[in-house]
């Protein structure tokens, strides 16, 4: 990993402890542009586990790209979701309940997600790809009504 990489890292780690530390007053757009709160359930110590990660919107749901920074690995979060797809969103102040589903690039809305997500995070997401060998996927994760069903 770079020293660019590792600062990166460090700022995103900051920026979640503000989002999470403040209730969601601050943190929403402090990275330049829309960022959530996903918590997940690890899938190996059932802790729950929290990633401030950049979002754009496809109707009611939420689109993440689960990029880690251009890295061959999967993000851990994405794991978590492929183990258990019930999650939890922040999205500044507001609090749901949600599931997540994975989007491969075999699955027909694919690119038509992937523009979408590039496009609201400054198109970043087509570097972190230039990085990578595996073709990093696309999560949606679409709110739960408050009955849970």
């Amino acid at each position: 990993m770079t020293a660019a990489q590792r600062l990166e890292r460090a700022y995103l780690r900051f920026h979640q402890w503000v989002y999470e530390r403040s209730g969601g007053w601050i943190g929403h757009r402090m990275t330049g542009t829309r960022s959530l709160l996903l918590t997940t359930t690890g899938r190996r110590s059932g802790q729950r586990r929290t990633s401030a990660l950049i979002y754009a919107r496809d109707g009611d749901a939420f689109v993440l790209v689960a990029s880690n920074h251009g890295l061959e690995r999967p993000a851990a979060w994405q794991l978590n979701i492929e183990a258990d797809p019930q999650v939890e969103v922040r999205v500044a102040r507001r609090r749901f309940a949600g599931t997540a589903r994975v989007v491969e690039a075999s699955d027909p809305a694919f690119e038509r997600l992937w523009a979408i997500a590039n496009r609201g995070n400054r198109n970043r997401y087509n570097g972190y790809q230039a990085r990578t060998r595996r073709r990093i996927p696309i999560v949606v994760v679409t709110p739960r009504p408050a009955d849970g069903r």
